[in-house]
């Protein structure tokens, strides 16, 4: 064992939350350390294997469906050259970003990157495990898990140690466009995948273990999501429980090909792909972590239980980001730095009166929007229809096709439409849904809508410039 190293505060991965607290921490004068089992996970999760380098893929995915409207000619042969080039741009980003994500702790001369596995010797020690299997303790006096989550995987015949199978983290590494795709989880992370590997050029199934599509949204919202990504050219298998997979060539046996068994209300089916995607949830990462060892408490899931604080069950213990449970965007990891370092200087500062800011906390958030990239992205904040309709006595439901938007017209990206939940008897916003272009950026007017106050009215007229998508307004909230 090495001789022992002390820090004020010790944050356990890389992640968007412990990242900008370590910043924080470290620019207040504290020392830090910052453990990272992985490399190339420097930044967390977000700008290496989710919402960065997917979205470059959407990005490009889209040019090249705008681009096949225009010419279709296009073969496979010019489908594998265009992913290729993408996924080099994607992997330029994500090695630029993580750099700049490294280089910006590094300057610090108070700050310590330590690329080591780490587990709990208790609650102020962390026992480090280095690639060349040497050890190291170290000691923290405030300590942050920050982990993340990990992609839940298929114990099934014929899936371990294919590597024609892929996780969503493995898929983003392939260099070959798969020429049939199937897709096991019909869920938000998969639907992105679908989107734009069929926009690409691949041939896509989506495989459902029940009879839901987007569950938590309105029916007739969820019904014409479905309708537009069958519309794209994907097909979708409900009810489908998976079986097995075995490996077969083609008949000429120029090609290896996957057969993906799985049966609908018992009765047996099979479809052959040359690519698999297991898209069936996130687990919180405690793996290795030695939580028992502390007395730290975890969920049914393996969620690391936190109060309002996100303070876990030992006092100088946080947790943040998806290992903690929850919802699982990196929004959501920032706002749990904004909770967790005031309580951490204080701490720090040796102040005892830990007080849980009451109007912001791990129950008492914001409100925020969300948007799943699909084409066009579906973006949403606040409650549905049916929520609202459930909750409130009068409610006032504003729709309109994309296609009614000028811009939409300009575009040619005319599919989906616009709808708004209202409180008729304050004006007030209650909700929104967007499935049309550009409703990622549009989504966050209602943001500010709905934690501002501001009234469907006003909203309506204001003065918005032209074209643009959020003109709509003006039509939609006369």
């Amino acid at each position: 064992m090495n001789s022992l190293k002390k820090y004020d505060l010790i944050v356990i991965g890389f992640g968007k939350a412990g990242k900008t607290l370590a910043d924080k921490v470290a620019s207040d004068g504290y020392s830090v350390a910052v453990i990272e089992k992985d490399n190339t996970m420097y930044g967390g999760t977000c700008i290496n294997v989710g919402c960065l380098p997917t979205k470059s893929l959407v990005h490009r995915a889209k040019i090249s469906e705008s681009s096949w409207r225009i010419n279709h000619h296009r073969t496979w042969e010019d489908n594998k050259q265009i992913f290729r080039d993408a996924i080099i741009e994607k992997d330029r980003m994500t090695t630029f970003l993580r750099g700049k994500n490294y280089q910006k702790l590094d300057t610090y001369p108070n700050v310590e990157i330590i690329d080591a596995s780490a587990s709990f010797e208790n609650a102020n020690e962390i026992k480090l495990v280095f690639n060349n299997g040497q050890e190291e303790i170290v000691e923290g006096k405030v300590i942050v898990i920050n982990t993340g989550s990990q992609s839940r995987i298929l114990t099934l015949p014929g899936f371990e140690s294919n590597e024609h199978v892929h996780d969503s983290r493995s898929i983003l590494n392939i260099h070959e466009l798969p020429k049939r795709l199937a897709i096991i989880g019909a869920g938000y992370i998969g639907l992105e995948f679908a989107s734009y590997f069929r926009e690409f050029g691949s041939k896509v199934v989506v495989l459902q273990h029940d009879d839901r599509f987007l569950p938590r949204e309105d029916s007739e919202d969820s019904a014409a999501v479905l309708q537009r990504l069958e519309k794209l050219g994907i097909q979708f298998i409900f009810n489908a429980k998976t079986n097995s997979l075995e490996n077969i060539t083609s008949k000429d046996d120029s090609e290896l090909n996957l057969r993906l068994n799985y049966s609908v209300a018992d009765d047996p089916y099979s479809i052959d792909v040359t690519n698999v995607l297991v898209a069936v949830g996130r687990s919180p990462l405690t793996d290795g972590l030695n939580l028992e060892a502390v007395g730290i408490e975890t969920g049914r899931a393996g969620e690391v239980i936190v109060d309002d604080g996100l303070r876990t069950s030992v006092d100088n213990i946080f947790a943040v980001g998806d290992v903690k449970g929850g919802p699982q965007f990196t929004f959501i990891s920032l706002d749990d730095f904004s909770i967790v370092y005031p309580q951490v200087k204080a701490m720090l500062e040796n102040n005892t009166d830990r007080v849980i800011n009451e109007n912001h906390n791990r129950n008492n958030r914001p409100i925020y929007p969300n948007t799943t990239f699909i084409d066009p992205p579906y973006s949403r904040i606040g409650l549905s229809e049916e929520e609202a309709k459930a909750k409130y006595d009068n409610v006032k439901v504003k729709k309109m096709p994309a296609a009614a938007v000028p811009k939409a017209q300009v575009v040619q990206e005319t599919d989906g439409f616009l709808k708004v939940i209202i409180d008729e008897e304050t004006d007030l916003v209650l909700g929104a849904v967007l499935f049309c272009h550009e409703s990622h950026e549009m989504i966050n007017i209602f943001n500010l809508a709905i934690n501002e106050g501001i009234t469907a009215t006003r909203l309506g007229q204001l003065i918005y410039n032209h074209p643009v998508m959020s003109e709509a307004l003006n039509e939609l909230l006369p």
